[in-house]
């Protein structure tokens, strides 16, 4: 039962932990907004992550890409734009050195993510066009550079570069896996020219002004970029970009872990099959033990369908009781893993499906009857003379 137990509890545990662990990344893609249309480098499927994610540099996108999207002739429905290029950067003040996350944006920023500004204010159109040396610093850099005292108006330097403060963000925490308090924000064309020697953006990202004009948007935006890229005229040119929606998104991201999580299960599903083999060898055993009660039974009119099924049933009884306790004890951990997540502030669902308790409980009687069924073959077809003198 061993082996059955902790092959089923197996099976739970993952699909279990790959159901929380998928909430907590949907949430987490949730948390950035549904209105939202992201442009990326690169052209890719529709089922596919485009090759910029994967970490490939690619340069198809630039700021005034970002500026055409922005125009209102060329995508009505959007009602902010922001361009990102991003960095490390090591940040000093009197001493005091941190190193954090360069975003290099533009004035469209806090409202396309829905941040605000605790004190001072946010970067202007002219001040992103015009590379000026200003920076807004994020509520974690602050507390780790300034303390308590106020630092807009503060003098800072970036790679040894001066910026001057000229406000501090509201706190957000981490959304979409990005701490958006450790980081600090320079316009667009200062960080190109002067931290990152770069003339590219990796990403251009819009909110649209209603969920219902998501699609009609999308649709304006790659039209634009094809008439800025020269690919609209010509046949045959694949796009240089990407142009996807918070809602494929999601869809995407939960195709990935589903599958991951049901490869996963399948892995430990295995499990069942050494569990099995294990019943299968102790009922041999058992066979062999018992021999003598075979032939008495025979010898009192029991026939070979009464013997095979005598120890088939009890193949299954074993594997499905281990299942049940199995899947107790994997539904047990599983609360555990996710009151664990939660208490570390992540959205961590506690899911144990249906599926899974029935795919759990099927398995291990199949496993049951299949590995049961030659010791119990074997033990019908004993001969009641030769088992009674057995021994």
């Amino acid at each position: 039962m061993l082996g059955i137990i902790i092959g089923v509890s197996a099976v739970i545990i993952i699909m279990a932990v790959g159901a929380g662990a998928q909430s907590l990344i949907l949430a987490q893609i949730k948390g950035v907004g549904t209105d939202l249309v992201g442009v990326m480098p690169g052209k890719s499927d529709s089922k596919d992550p485009p090759a910029s994610v994967m970490g490939i540099v690619i340069t198809t996108l630039t700021y005034e890409d970002a500026l055409a999207i922005a125009k209102i002739t060329n995508v009505p429905n959007l009602a902010s734009v922001a361009a990102y290029v991003k960095g490390v950067a090591t940040v000093s003040w009197e001493g005091n050195e941190i190193d954090t996350n360069l975003n290099g944006t533009t004035s469209g920023y806090p409202e396309v993510e829905s941040s605000e500004v605790d004190s001072g204010r946010f970067f202007t159109t002219d001040e992103e066009k015009g590379a000026a040396r200003v920076v807004v610093l994020g509520s974690k850099v602050k507390e780790d550079l300034f303390g308590q005292s106020d630092a807009t108006g503060q003098k800072i330097k970036i790679k040894k570069h001066s910026f001057q403060v000229i406000g501090v963000m509201k706190e957000k925490g981490n959304v979409a896996f990005q701490n958006y308090d450790d980081q600090v924000h320079i316009p667009i064309s200062t960080a190109q020219k002067l931290i990152l020697g770069i003339n590219h953006v990796n990403l251009i990202r819009g909110k649209i002004d209603n969920e219902a004009n998501v699609g009609q948007a999308m649709d304006d935006i790659a039209r634009t970029l094809r008439d800025r890229h020269g690919i609209a005229d010509q046949s045959g040119i694949e796009d240089d970009f990407t142009v996807r929606s918070a809602a494929e998104a999601l869809d995407m991201i939960t195709t990935v872990t589903n599958a991951l999580k049901y490869f996963l299960a399948a892995m430990a599903a295995i499990s069942l099959i050494v569990g099995g083999i294990g019943i299968m060898n102790i009922m041999l055993v058992s066979v062999s033990e018992r021999t003598r009660e075979i032939g008495l039974r025979k010898a009192v009119g029991a026939n070979r369908i009464n013997i095979l099924m005598q120890f088939l049933v009890e193949a299954i009884i074993v594997t499905l009781s281990g299942g049940i306790i199995g899947i107790a004890a994997g539904a047990l951990i599983a609360l555990l893993i996710a009151i664990g997540a939660n208490a570390l502030g992540y959205e961590w669902e506690f899911k144990v499906s249906i599926i899974s308790i029935l795919l759990a409980v099927s398995v291990s009687s199949l496993v049951g009857l299949v590995f049961g069924i030659y010791p119990a073959n074997k033990a019908g077809k004993l001969d009641p003379i030769e088992a009674l003198r057995y021994e």
